[in-house]
């Protein structure tokens, strides 16, 4: 069988020098009928490895499952990469951070606020031991040692950035390898003496993240690693958005160069993104370093593969960087074709709050559960009580988390955004039904702030009265494709359901234009394609071609604002905002 170690300057495959040039490309955020058109492309480009992180919550949403069916099929995913003639890296965290929800680590874990974040804790060490169990029941068979294409492993994540605690690295990396991965492990860390001290642990190949001044921060790895091959495992060639800001993008030349950089000093390199992919369903992340910042759907993260998996011009110059050191196939995709484009209607209008036990039972409460407090955990409820009083009045809550809009007897009052540090809205009456809609925008992905529980914290009052009897309402999601109208005429603003179905020539990708819709999501033929949000930079959601249909697509738009104009249109490239320039 094939031997991959750590040498004295590189890394060697059996017993030769062997640079790794590796692209991050992520399963979870592609549709599995393209794996193999976006793995194809990589080597296509001159890469000889794919490196993917595993998002745990993704494989485990509830306590005591491991889901590895459809697109969560890592075994699939590390044999294609191994039929393309490729290697693999692996990198199960547990935690991630990759802009994705709460950096992977499942909502449910943090239920008991004892339980430990990324430390030596044992109520946390054990459901991180079980979890890694499944991933490496995967990842063994798969190892280079044992004819697959796995070459490393990496042991948590950018750990310096969040602690210091070398009890619970060792005991993640004696995990790893009770579980019988025999391959080299790595960790990452930003390249500053600090960081590359606190998140790594002698025995383990430290790696560095970085995506400029390549041969700075090389030097600093190299004064932290001072024998094997030094390797960037993640070269931010990118960068990702957030509601509210702009599209990032890098100069292909400035990324190309520092590329070159990398590969002249014959240091190893894992580009992240090669391809960035979608954050499906409600799978994106968010930052809060004193402003909550949620992110987008799209994780095209201005990646040499674009969203779609079209080669970009950066896709192009980094081949051109690569064939100066290796030879790289002679074949390259073919340049992109616009989508199909046409505009249908959407009608059926059902509001959510005329009759909202439609989606879900009541459940009642003698005080202002979090979202934390219910199972399954939700992402969209509603809650109601009565308020009884004789004046305009102010109602406060504790904090948001992260989006509530209010009703008083169906009327709608405001909304309330965590980023604005909002807690307050005056009522011009304190008498009815008051209604409140919370949605969950996404969880803190990066930094102290993960695990936190979601929903209303802290209780609610009016004129400083506490609100203590809730009666709460968890959305059903996965239910509202079926939701048809029971005769009741709807007003077709929000939050309210609409559809619509199309047909296309052939099926194809496809790119959702929402220009004209408020806030909300979407699903296509029963899939959750994401979030929209008017306030961008985000524009278009892409649809992969195979969800499409030639015939008999349903588009289902759950609206939680106003739409300007309520109608589906498909438009031939994809618009992901404003950029710097």
């Amino acid at each position: 069988m094939p031997e991959f170690r750590v040498g004295e300057t590189d890394f060697l495959l059996d017993g030769r020098p062997f640079q790794i040039i590796s692209g991050a490309l992520h399963y979870f955020r592609v549709h599995p009928d393209l794996w193999a058109d976006r793995i194809e492309k990589a080597r296509q480009m001159g890469l000889n490895t794919i490196e993917t992180y595993v998002a745990w919550n993704a494989h485990s949403p509830t306590p005591g499952t491991f889901d590895l069916s459809g697109g969560l099929d890592l075994d699939r995913f590390l044999r294609m990469i191994a039929e393309a003639g490729m290697y693999a890296i692996v990198r199960p965290g547990p935690y991630i951070c990759a802009e994705w929800d709460n950096g992977g680590l499942p909502a449910w874990l943090f239920r008991d606020p004892q339980v430990g974040v990324r430390q030596y804790e044992p109520r946390y060490l054990a459901a991180v031991r079980e979890y890694l169990n499944q991933v490496f029941d995967v990842v063994v068979p798969h190892q280079i040692d044992r004819g697959g294409p796995v070459l490393l492993v990496q042991v948590e994540n950018e750990y310096g950035a969040f602690g210091d605690d070398k009890r619970y690295l060792a005991e993640l990396a004696r995990y790893t390898r009770d579980a019988g991965i025999t391959v080299p492990l790595t960790t990452v860390d930003q390249p500053t003496p600090e960081m590359l001290a606190a998140g790594s642990l002698d025995g383990l190949h430290r790696t560095a993240s970085f995506g400029s001044r390549s041969t700075e921060r090389l030097a600093t790895l190299r004064a932290h690693q001072p024998t094997g091959p030094l390797m960037c495992s993640e070269f931010w060639d990118g960068w990702f958005d957030h509601w509210g800001a702009h599209h990032h993008t890098t100069p292909v030349e400035e990324s190309a160069a520092d590329l070159d950089a990398l590969l002249a000093a014959g240091a190893s390199v894992n580009l992240y993104m090669f391809h960035g992919g979608t954050n499906f369903g409600l799978t994106n992340g968010a930052n809060d370093k004193g402003v909550y910042q949620p992110l987008v759907t799209s994780y095209d993260y201005d990646a040499p593969l674009d969203e779609a998996g079209n080669p970009t011009r950066k896709y192009h110059a980094f081949r051109e960087v690569i064939a100066r050191y290796h030879k790289v196939p002679d074949s390259v995709p073919l340049p992109p074709q616009p989508a199909p484009t046409l505009t249908v209607e959407l009608r059926d209008p059902v509001r959510l709050l005329d009759a909202p036990q439609r989606w879900k039972s009541w459940q009642s409460y003698d005080h202002l559960p979090t979202f934390d407090e219910l199972s399954p955990i939700p992402r969209l409820a509603l809650l109601r009580t009565r308020i009884d009083g004789d004046r305009p009045s102010v109602l406060t809550f504790g904090e948001i988390r992260d989006r509530a809009t209010v009703f008083v007897d169906g009327n709608q009052i405001g909304t309330l955004l965590r980023e604005h540090h909002d807690r307050a809205i005056a009522l011009p009456r304190s008498n009815g039904e008051l209604l409140v809609l919370v949605e969950d925008l996404g969880r803190v992905d990066y930094g102290p702030r993960i695990g936190e529980p979601k929903g209303i914290i802290g209780g609610a009052t009016v004129d400083g009265m506490p609100l203590s009897t809730w009666d709460v309402l968890p959305i059903e999601l996965t239910a509202i494709p079926d939701l048809r109208p029971d005769g009741t005429p709807a007003t077709p603003f929000g939050p309210v359901v609409m559809r619509a179905e199309f047909d296309v020539d052939q099926p194809a990708d496809l790119f959702l234009d929402t220009a004209e819709w408020g806030k909300g999501m979407v699903w296509l033929n029963g899939f959750l394609l994401g979030r929209y949000w008017r306030r961008g930079p985000q524009r278009t959601l892409y649809v992969p071609g195979p969800l499409v249909r030639a015939h008999g697509n349903e588009i289902v738009v759950l609206e939680l604002d106003t739409m300007l104009s309520p109608e589906v249109s498909f438009v031939p490239h994809p618009l992901l905002g404003h950029t710097e320039a």
